[in-house]
């Protein structure tokens, strides 16, 4: 018998429940919202001390990463005014990943990072390879390529576009021998 009320209590505690939040939901009482997902625009590269058997061309066989590196990412909105400007440094591999935090669009298809946004070398730590180069047009600013690549979490997203790699190049190379 008290097995038999226990169940009837049970019973009506859940189809109370399910009635409640049922008419709460249709009622369009729900307290939750809806939580806005953050989308982050990075960029990311390398950049390489390039070899003196390369000098004067775009290879970069033979060339070297360059730890603590300087480039810079520069967008401009599409009234041709700078609307984004900060400057990163590269890891021991030289890789740099640049997270443009307040990267803003002031017009959805004129403003895309894609055709507002260029990088840039500013400087090498390195006293025999500090001399800019305009491989992958660093000099004057590398475009940048959307590869498809993302970071997605439950509350997150970044899209990373790729630019380079970019090159500083030495000051002095030995004059090439004459076959």
């Amino acid at each position: 018998m008290a097995s038999s009320r226990l169940n009837s209590l049970v019973s009506f505690l859940v189809l109370s429940l399910a009635v409640s939040s049922t008419t709460a939901h249709e009622n369009g009482t729900n307290t939750h919202k809806p939580v806005e997902k953050h989308v982050d625009v990075v960029v990311e590269g390398v950049v390489y001390c390039q070899s003196c058997d390369q000098y004067g061309t775009w290879p970069l066989t033979g060339a070297e990463p360059i730890e603590s590196a300087t480039v810079s990412i520069i967008c401009k909105d599409h009234r041709n005014r700078v609307s984004f400007y900060k400057a990163f440094h590269t890891d021991n591999n030289g890789y740099f990943y640049a997270q443009l935090l307040g990267f803003k669009k002031s017009h959805a298809l004129l403003d895309h990072p894609l055709h507002s946004c260029h990088v840039k070398l500013v400087s090498s730590p390195l006293e025999n390879c500090n001399l800019l180069s305009n491989i992958n047009y660093g000099l004057y600013g590398a475009p940048l390529r959307y590869e498809d690549k993302k970071l997605i979490g439950t509350n997150y997203e970044a899209v990373i576009y790729a630019a380079g790699p970019l090159a500083f190049r030495p000051a002095h190379c030995a004059p090439k021998e004459q076959p």
